[in-house]
């Protein structure tokens, strides 16, 4: 019964934050079309066009998986992260904290923190190949003992949407101007303007896009 709870829990708060990531992801492909040109090549090259992309498939994506690192990093699911609350008296960075104070740690600020990341507020997948020491510095699921159980999960649940879209459709911008990327208001951090994009299924997925309405 335990377990029930705790996995419908894990669904529940993964949803919204998923189809966040899953919508950012996008917005930034599509205003960084190289970016967009360099991952459907990665899977064409390592699943190809005869079966849809499987989980398996996954710990041979790397540049998908820093393209995923790099979404994160500039739009955490939760910027501010879970609170948590002091169990005693402590000092840090130079303040006292009291016990029993509500902690928040903000995520979003600690991402894009000119001191720890080089061009923070741009999107640049390629700061994560080949440096797993820059993923130590992540932390949308929080870290220690306290770490999101859900990380998992949510790393693969949207890598496969995510790499879906990539492998079966051609995206492109609505106009030519780049897209909005304002933040609108709420805990997941959701966009502001929902995102609008043309698409059209690749000439290579057809057959196996047509089989799966058959």
């Amino acid at each position: 019964m335990v377990l029930s709870r705790t996995m419908r829990s894990l669904l529940q708060a993964g949803t919204d934050t998923s189809s966040n990531s899953v919508e950012w992801a996008m917005t930034l492909l599509l205003n960084n079309p190289q970016v967009l040109k360099k991952a459907v090549a990665e899977i064409d090259a390592h699943v190809g066009s005869e079966r849809l992309i499987q989980e398996s498939d996954m710990p041979n994506l790397l540049y998908l998986h820093c393209i995923l690192n790099e979404v994160l990093r500039l739009y955490p699911g939760g910027p501010l992260l879970v609170p948590h609350q002091s169990r005693e008296n402590v000092s840090l960075g130079g303040y006292e904290i009291p016990k029993g104070t509500m902690l928040l740690v903000n995520a979003y600020q600690i991402h894009r923190d000119q001191s720890l990341w080089d061009e923070p507020t741009k999107f640049k997948p390629e700061r994560f190949e080949g440096k797993q020491e820059l993923a130590k510095r992540m932390i949308p699921f929080g870290m220690g003992r306290r770490r999101c159980p859900g990380e998992g999960l949510a790393i693969r649940e949207v890598g496969l949407i995510l790499g879906t879209f990539i492998q079966c459709f051609d995206w492109e911008r609505i106009g030519e101007e780049f897209i909005d990327l304002t933040e609108g208001s709420g805990l997941t951090l959701p966009k502001a303007v929902p995102l609008e994009a043309m698409y059209r299924p690749r000439y290579a997925m057809m057959k196996v896009l047509s089989s799966l309405s058959t």
